[in-house]
């Protein structure tokens, strides 16, 4: 039988990306079927009824919800090429402790214009920094979740940076070699929208929202 794999999806979710970016590291076949948020589809409604979001896959059928557990589903069902988490227990539970700080930290400034907004943001930043350390990649030498899970970030920073007034370069320029990096692959580089794109769509929504 074959293995039927759609994604729900909106384009400019980081969140969406990172399962975009897996589905293409494994090589999956899928059907994409893009979201209008403002009138969310019977299918979303019926595939995530508790959330109402996106991401969701859905395999065969049934739905998997929420980015990072998406991420896990896929690098567990086909394990055959492009592992994505490490192998060792201690290694997996650390590399799911970094995605949960991304998650939590990263989402929660929004890229505030506020000063200390900004300031949180580059703090975060710098410490994720040091977990790269000297590494190419968060999970070494090729790409791994944590890479998966910061990288949608990344393709928003032209906006936080536009908007806000403030350079994460300046501050933090091993993130933007590793970005830049990470953008070498196909997998990434096939699966990030434009960051002026992006930032065009930020704009028409605060406008329509009244707020410039």
């Amino acid at each position: 039988m074959a293995e039927e794999v759609k994604l729900l999806d909106f384009w400019p979710s980081m969140f969406g990306m990172r399962v975009r970016i897996a589905l293409a590291q494994k090589g999956v076949a899928y059907e994409y079927i893009e979201e209008d948020l403002r009138n969310k589809s019977p299918l979303l409604l019926q595939m995530n009824p508790i959330h109402k979001k996106i991401p969701v896959l859905i395999h065969n059928g049934k739905p998997i919800c929420e980015s990072s557990i998406i991420v896990q589903y896929i690098d567990e069902v086909w394990n055959d090429k492009a592992p994505l988490l490490p192998s060792h227990p201690y290694d997996r539970a650390q590399a799911r402790f970094w995605v949960d700080f991304i998650d939590k930290k990263i989402w929660a400034t929004k890229g505030e214009e506020h000063e200390a907004g900004k300031k949180e943001m580059i703090e975060i930043l710098k410490q994720l920094e040091q977990v790269l350390g000297e590494k190419d990649y968060f999970g070494g030498e090729s790409m791994g979740i944590i890479d998966i899970a910061l990288i949608g970030f990344y393709s928003w920073f032209y906006t936080y940076e536009t908007i806000g007034k403030f350079s994460i370069e300046a501050e933090c320029p091993k993130i933007i070699s590793w970005g830049k990096r990470c953008l070498q692959n196909e997998s990434v580089a096939k699966s990030l929208p434009d960051s002026r794109k992006i930032y065009d769509f930020v704009v028409q929504v605060q406008k329509a929202m009244g707020i410039i």
